[in-house]
């Protein structure tokens, strides 16, 4: 089915809020099990996943309000939210699933050709800078939960 590059670019939008909502969702878990956490395991937490998860959360929003502002999209604002979890190992694993359907959505993004299609190079370049980013974020934070509580 034929599609209008306008349909295209606010598809390709709405995928990629779909990805910023996961990493809000993650950085809201992170958050929430930096709370629960001892001092040493709270500082460890917020140095190798909360900050690069609040990088890449920027990095982000900052695509997206690029783009749709270039291609005169609505633009809109994102709120990190949560899913229920209680202790901080149930957080670190929201999060975890979180940073890792992100990551599968942006692969579904860049793997569709749209953004060749219908974007354009700071799209692009938007996008491959987040998977770097996003990328090594799972293997750390299942090496952080498998420490957690030693």
């Amino acid at each position: 089915m034929p599609y209008s590059t306008a349909e295209a670019q606010q598809h390709l939008l709405d995928d990629l809020a779909l990805a910023i909502d996961e990493i809000g969702v993650a950085l809201t878990a992170l958050g929430e099990a930096y709370e629960a956490l001892d001092e040493g395991s709270g500082d460890r937490l917020e140095a190798e996943l909360f900050r690069p998860v609040q990088v890449v959360y920027a990095r982000m929003q900052r695509t997206h309000a690029g783009f749709a502002e270039r291609h005169r999209l609505p633009t809109r604002t994102f709120a990190p939210s949560s899913r229920p979890a209680r202790g901080a190992r149930e957080q670190l694993d929201s999060a975890l699933e979180a940073i890792e359907e992100a990551d599968h959505l942006l692969v579904e993004i860049q793997d569709s050709m749209m953004p060749v299609e219908v974007g354009d190079a700071e799209l692009r370049a938007g996008l491959a800078h987040a998977r770097e980013l996003v990328g090594p974020l799972p293997n750390r934070g299942r090496e952080l939960a498998r420490v957690l509580g030693r």
